[in-house]
């Protein structure tokens, strides 16, 4: 390109490019509220001067050439498809009338900070540095699938906002790899993120981020890796949440977060490796949460913040705090309404008994065995709920005591009012009314009384009580006894 062609902005670029110095053509634009007027025009470039310089632009001996320019409205698509650019290029606080396209596109660092586009295509790009697109303001989809940026992607403070009838994603990072964090602190979306199948080497940061894409998928991040943490804190999400499949070494923070989508998922985190959840201080999640089949080192969860269907089958973790009372956890449990899943009931058990509180564990055990009661036929409930009544399925076992002195004392006074007769009045021993009554209630033990003696009528039927009771106080201590020793 010639320099004749150029504008004396295009110029000013041009001269500054080979020893990499910086051009801001906001000093020259009113800029200052006490003027009383607006911005200035924005100095005009053209894509294509751009894209000559990036591609083959003049250079000096001993400086590093740069592309550093801020403040200016680019004019045509800049267009880089498939191009190896070897300077730094640094766009930022410009104004872009077409959307660039940077696809398969190879560069050392690209900094568009600031700018406002009506979009970005840049999938495949490689960048041997950072990607900075911090508090750019794009009005169409931002496309980096399968991009490879050796050093951080930023998008704090970004805002992409795209058409309603836009089809496909609003931000594109599937099977992104970043050498280190992506951060995405204070984005702000209207449309759909997504994520699957990238890898990112640092953490995932999103704090304070706002998305919004109602009832419809908000952010989808299937098979996501990441080598350290994933940060939402107080991030707010419209729309379903795919987590499914991702790995999380570190913690996943959760706090403060805000979470809707009513009548489906709002978050799908199903079959997820993770270090640490955090899962509190924020109001109750609208919509499903779907933790079936994740892995979970150390689970900090807030009852308050579950929402009213909760999908835990098959859930396992290690460690669950803050310590609450059975009655606060098991309704995580029950609000897996498709299936009964003795693991859930098992896991919260197991946590209870890590912190020592055996009692917590038995009432956890307890409410397991009366879930599955409500699966089974008549006749299994019916003898559940015997078991339940009289020795709390064998996790109450002082309910067998005070059921086996009850009716000891009535069938002591009643034998005692009116002895029965003896079979045999000449080798008949001495009647004895509680030993008569021990008799009959336990079927192992004989004291020699029960078969001595013959009662009739009502007293024949008030034995035949006692010794049916006394059986089924000794099953269902058995049984009891048999699930601890099993359990243990």
């Amino acid at each position: 390109m010639e320099i004749n062609d150029l504008t004396p902005a295009e110029l000013r670029v041009w001269q500054a490019f080979p020893r990499g110095e910086s051009v801001d053509f906001r000093e020259a634009r009113d800029e200052s509220p006490d003027q009383g007027g607006d911005l200035g025009p924005r100095p005009t470039l053209r894509a294509t001067v751009l894209r000559a310089l990036l591609l083959d632009g003049p250079t000096q001996n001993a400086e590093v050439a740069a592309l550093k320019v801020a403040g200016a409205r680019i004019t045509g698509v800049l267009d880089l498809r498939y191009a190896t650019v070897d300077s730094v290029a640094r766009l930022s606080h410009c104004h872009f009338d077409d959307v660039p396209d940077l696809s398969g596109a190879q560069l050392k660092y690209l900094n568009l900070t600031g700018s406002h586009l009506p979009g970005l295509a840049a999938a495949r790009i490689r960048v041997d540095g950072g990607l900075r697109l911090t508090s750019c303001r794009f009005r169409g989809p931002v496309r980096l699938g399968g991009a490879q940026v050796a050093g951080a992607l930023y998008l704090e403070d970004a805002e992409v906002v795209v058409p309603e009838e836009t089809e496909g994603p609003a931000l594109q990072l599937h099977q992104v790899t970043v050498g280190e964090d992506l951060c995405a602190s204070r984005l702000r979306m209207r449309g759909e993120i997504r994520l699957d199948g990238a890898t990112i080497s640092g953490s995932l940061r999103l704090e304070e981020a706002e998305l919004r894409s109602p009832g419809r998928r908000v952010l989808r991040a299937e098979a996501l890796e990441v080598g350290a943490n994933v940060q939402c804190r107080r991030l707010s999400a419209q729309g379903r949440i795919d987590l499914r499949g991702a790995r999380v070494p570190g913690l996943f923070d959760l706090l403060y977060v805000r979470l809707s989508n009513p009548g489906n998922t709002a978050m799908q985190a199903s079959s997820c490796v993770v270090g640490e959840l955090w899962l509190r201080k924020g109001p109750p999640i609208e919509g499903m949460l779907n933790l079936r089949r994740s892995q979970i080192e150390h689970f900090n969860l807030e009852p308050e913040m579950l929402p009213d269907q909760v999908r835990v089958l098959d859930l396992t973790y290690t460690s669950l705090t803050p310590h609450e009372p059975p009655e606060r956890r098991l309704p995580m449990l029950e609000r897996d309404a498709d299936t009964f899943d003795p693991h859930g009931y098992e896991q919260l058990t197991a946590s209870y008994r890590r912190t020592g509180d055996e009692h917590a564990a038995r009432l956890v055990q307890l409410a397991k065995q009366r879930r599955h009661r409500t699966t089974l036929p008549w006749y299994g409930r019916l003898w559940g709920h015997v078991q339940d009544v009289t020795v709390g399925y064998g996790f109450r076992p002082m309910r067998a005591l005070g059921w086996l002195l009850s009716l000891l004392a009535v069938g002591s006074v009643a034998f005692a009012l009116h002895a029965p007769p003896p079979l045999k009045a000449d080798e008949a021993p001495q009647f004895n009314p509680v030993f008569y009554t021990l008799d009959l209630l336990l079927p192992v033990i004989s004291f020699g009384q029960e078969p001595a003696f013959a009662p009739a009528g009502g007293q024949q039927t008030l034995a035949y009580v006692l010794v049916l009771t006394g059986w089924i106080l000794a099953t269902t201590v058995i049984a009891g006894v048999s699930r601890t020793v099993n359990r243990q």
